[in-house]
This record gives C-alpha cells, sequence and structure tokens, in this order.
C-alpha cells in the first residue's frame, strides 16, 4: 500500500485496479471523491489527490503501526506482533503435573526456574501434554535418552515459538529438539527456527520412516502444500521424509505418535 502512495505524491503512474484491490472496504467506497485518474497507458493511470484529508487518513492507516494498541486502532491488531508471548514449559522442579509459565517480552525474560541443558519443543497441545511419551519417542528418534532432569519441554505451536524473542531465549539452551508435525507447516518453523537456532536445532524424526508409513492420513490441503513440504523436506536433507510423502502422497500429524 505504502509504495501505491507514495507513487501518487510523485505524480508516477500505477495500476489503480490493483491499487483499489488494497484499499480498505472504507476508502474503497469513496475513492471517486478522494481520488481522479487518468488513464496514461495499459493498465497505468496517473492519480490525483481530490481529498487531502481523506488521503491522510489513508496515509495513517497504511503505516507500520509502532504497537499492538496502535494496529488495533487502525483497525487490525494482527498487523503488528505482540509485545510479550507467554510459553508453556515442563521442567525437573515441577511439583505437581500443571506446567509452568515463562513470560517472554523484547526486553526481559522472567522464568521461574533454572532452564535444563536441552529443550524438546513440542508443537500441539495433546503432545505436550504426553509430555513423557514425546520425550520417551525422541530418545528413540535421536539415539540417545532424553529425560527431564536435563532436557526441558515448551509447547511451541501455532508459530508462537517462531517469533525473535523466544528464539533469543533458546539460544540460551545447548540443544533445541524440535518435534512438529511432518507437514509444511511443521517443517517450515523448523526451517525458520534452524535459521536462527543453527547447529543447534534438531527436527525429531524417525531414522527409517518405512514402520509409519500407515499413520500418513491427512490430505494435504493443496497440490501446493504437498509440494512445499516436499521442496522443504529436500532442502533441509531430510530423504527419508521426502520419500515417506511420495510413498503415501499425505502427511502424517503429530498426534498419531501417541497412538501405540
Amino acid at each position: 500500500m505504502n509504495d501505491y502512495l507514495k507513487k501518487i505524491l510523485r505524480g508516477q503512474p500505477i495500476n489503480y485496479e490493483a491499487f483499489l484491490k488494497k484499499l480498505p472496504e472504507s476508502f474503497r467506497c469513496r475513492h471517486r471523491d478522494i481520488f481522479a485518474t487518468e488513464k496514461v497507458q495499459t493498465n497505468r493511470w496517473v492519480v490525483t489527490v481530490l481529498d487531502e484529508t481523506g488521503f491522510a487518513e489513508l496515509q495513517n492507516r497504511a503505516e507500520a503501526p509502532a504497537s499492538r494498541v496502535d494496529a488495533a486502532k487502525k483497525g487490525n491488531s494482527h498487523r503488528h506482533g505482540t509485545d510479550v508471548s507467554f510459553l508453556l514449559a515442563y521442567h525437573l522442579g515441577l511439583a505437581s503435573s500443571r506446567p509452568d509459565i515463562v513470560v517472554i517480552a523484547n526486553d526481559s525474560v522472567d522464568v521461574g526456574f533454572h532452564p535444563a541443558r536441552s529443550v524438546l519443543v513440542v508443537e500441539n497441545e495433546c503432545n505436550f501434554y504426553q509430555y513423557r511419551q514425546m520425550l520417551d519417542f525422541a530418545s528413540e528418534a535421536l539415539g540417545k535418552r532424553l529425560e527431564l532432569v536435563e532436557c526441558d519441554v515448551v509447547l511451541g505451536g501455532g508459530n508462537r515459538i517462531t517469533r525473535a524473542a523466544i528464539l533469543d531465549w533458546l539460544k540460551g539452551y545447548e540443544e533445541v529438539f524440535c518435534a512438529f508435525d511432518y507437514d509444511a507447516g511443521g517443517l517450515q518453523m523448523f526451517s525458520t527456527m534452524a535459521a536462527s537456532l543453527g547447529d543447534k536445532a534438531t527436527f525429531v524424526q524417525p531414522t527409517d520412516w518405512q514402520p509409519w508409513l500407515d499413520r500418513f492420513c491427512k490430505v494435504p490441503d493443496s497440490t501446493e502444500r504437498f509440494t512445499k513440504a516436499l521442496s522443504l523436506a529436500e532442502a533441509l536433507g531430510f530423504v527419508s521424509l521426502a520419500e515417506a510423502f511420495r510413498a503415501t502422497g499425505k502427511f502424517m500429524e503429530q498426534e498419531m505418535i501417541l497412538d501405540e
């Protein structure tokens, strides 16, 4: 949007029809009151501002919000990331089966326990609750024993775990084991984490996918999602997982690990 507005101010021609599609509904309904247009070539119009006040309002809406509250004032709080994140965590010091809370702000971290050497990040809530079974699965997949005494377990679903402040906090661990869905979304999450954490990040998966093929039950939402999963698996060097995708034409959701 800002690129269009800057070109309008400079008198440069724009694709006005494409510009209209990006306008908020309230502005689209009165665009003829705000702008005058002159077609100068195919799909290109020079736009003149008729209503300076309306244009200023549009510029304000288009500017990147300074905070979540500012974004809400501009009609969509999701245009700005949250200033604070909350993570659930299981760790050795818990007195009950209730997980602990980690509070991560842009400039501070409030952790009520001493982090272990490593951490297992689990994508889905059901699997997170069954953290002992997930530690067993990860131990078998990785070929080394993971126990709560040296490995915290954190819930990281919904791409929450890929926020910059959380990734910075995870850098404090020596090893970050990532147990995600075996699909495009899970692989994209891991790719983002690996780009930030480097060799500290490990994707938890069986060394041999053949016994797991009957658990690939999720039909991809689209051909594009399936293709993306394949390309991500291959780019990350997960050849066996890519072969499992091809063999089944499906994805495997993390809950299938619990079906034993």
